[in-house]
């Protein structure tokens, strides 16, 4: 089964499974976060991720910490400034 998830802010509608739903509203909870804002970090994290596949968790969280407004624009802006690498 699928369930959507409705994004306010000019985006549409995202479908997930019923079970990422759930594991995400447990996240969300576990963390005292919004289930929309569990969803954003994970998909911030992902990209990031995809993006430095050599950082650790903790090394893409401190990204984040550091851009409070980031997106992909910014990501790769910002990969210099904070001296990344890709690996292949």
């Amino acid at each position: 089964m699928f369930c959507s998830i409705m994004y306010i802010a000019q985006m549409g509608i995202v479908k997930i499974s019923d079970e990422m739903h759930e594991q995400l509203r447990k996240a969300s909870k576990a963390l005292d976060r919004s289930l929309n804002s569990q969803a954003e970090h994970w998909l911030k994290i992902g990209m990031l991720s995809e993006l430095y596949r050599n950082k650790s968790y903790e090394e893409l969280r401190n990204i984040l910490f550091e851009h409070d407004d980031l997106s992909i624009e910014k990501i790769i802006k910002t990969k210099p400034k904070v001296n990344l690498k890709i690996t292949k």
